[in-house]
């Protein structure tokens, strides 16, 4: 009979075999480093606890034949305290005599003490297993968002993850862009976003800031959503330096937008190098200035020299972003259950803040190869 029971530390060796199978190179065996951050990030970090742990499928056999990576995300709706989990990494190796190993593992996930379940980065497969489960899939929440800056460049990019040795066409590239924007000086937003008489009035100011600098902002930026993350001060000290940890996606930029009085309209996070696309990992307006931080990002973007700008959605940005350029793609759902119905409907009304750093893509399984 197959068994599912906690995670511990001597079944770390298989699920990093797993991990590799599924998601990376299964024909290389799976580097130390990558077993190293997987102990740390779902056993030992300050994003587990023990009560809500990661889970394993255990083979009739013996063996780890599925896993099901999970965190935990403390979170508030108005004054109440709540436990969420957020599920990440779910893998099951293919087992004609055991199908529904998987569904199994996302049901005893599910039926845990946490007070809600998410999941950012759902398949097909996996939302579908999720809403026979009572969860619900919220599109919302579940769209990439993408903005083109440097038309060449970002094409560039794409065809290079398929074929690097096009990256012998940059200079191609970076002459074809200037020549673009030499035609776009009239209109410099078609370009950035950011009219370049926005600077030269003395208008929003984005400032670099350190890792505590924007750990600060955070609260007075969250206070717009009923249902919010509650994070430790550890916890989010930990989360935005494994944030920062991202070496395949460039440098990465923290950043606070400021009005000319010096009062603070937004944030945001992000990742890049010079031609190619950047990564946003957070955005984050005061009500109503959504759109003014946002081009205030993809000017900050443009000046040091991104392709383009890609990052997920949050229902607060969507309106904001209709009318710059932005193109949108589901390359996975976000989806959420909870056997309370007011927390659910809080997401389905838009309440709730989700995505990000209060999500999956902080961590540095996104972003680094561990070689």
């Amino acid at each position: 009979m197959s068994e599912i029971r906690p995670l511990q530390a001597a079944d770390i060796p298989a699920v990093v075999g797993l991990f590799q199978r599924t998601f990376r190179d299964g024909g290389k065996p799976p580097p130390p480093a990558l077993e190293t951050y997987l102990r740390w990030h779902y056993l030992e970090g300050p994003v587990c606890d023990p009560e809500i742990a990661s889970l394993v499928h255990i083979a009739s056999e013996g063996d780890i034949s599925g896993f099901v990576g999970v965190n935990v995300l403390p979170m508030r709706h108005g004054q109440r305290k709540l436990r969420a989990a957020i599920c990440g990494s779910l893998m099951v190796e293919t087992r004609a005599n055991d199908p529904m190993a998987g569904a199994r593992l996302l049901r005893t996930f599910l039926a845990g003490p946490q007070d809600i379940s998410f999941s950012e980065t759902a398949n097909a497969l996996s939302t579908q297993m999720w809403t026979k489960l009572r969860g619900v899939a919220l599109p919302q929440y579940s769209l990439d968002w993408i903005r083109v800056i440097r038309p060449s460049a970002f094409l560039l990019d794409l065809a290079s993850r398929r074929a690097g040795a096009v990256r012998l066409l940059d200079p191609f590239a970076r002459g074809l862009d200037r020549y673009l924007r030499g035609r776009m000086q009239e209109n410099e937003m078609r370009w950035s976003g950011v009219p370049e008489l926005w600077n030269r009035k003395g208008g929003l100011k984005v400032a670099e800031i350190d890792h505590a600098g924007f750990a600060a902002l955070l609260d007075p930026l969250m206070r717009q959503f009923p249902l919010r993350p509650d994070w430790s001060a550890e916890q989010l000290a930990h989360i935005l330096a494994e944030a920062s940890q991202k070496p395949d996606y460039g440098e990465a930029v923290f950043a606070s937008v400021s009005s000319p009085s010096g009062a603070l309209v937004g944030a945001f996070l992000y990742h890049t190098r010079p031609g190619r696309m950047a990564r946003v990992l957070q955005v984050l307006a005061l009500p109503g200035q959504a759109g003014s931080v946002i081009d205030c990002l993809i000017g900050d973007a443009a000046r040091r020299g991104a392709a383009g700008l890609r990052g997920r959605t949050q229902p607060a940005l969507l309106a904001a972003m209709l009318g710059r350029r932005v193109a949108f793609t589901q390359p996975a759902s976000t989806v959420v259950h909870s056997r309370d119905e007011e927390l659910v409907n809080a997401f389905l009304s838009s309440q709730g803040f989700f995505n990000g750093l209060a999500g999956e893509h902080w961590n540095r399984l996104a972003g680094e190869r561990f070689e």
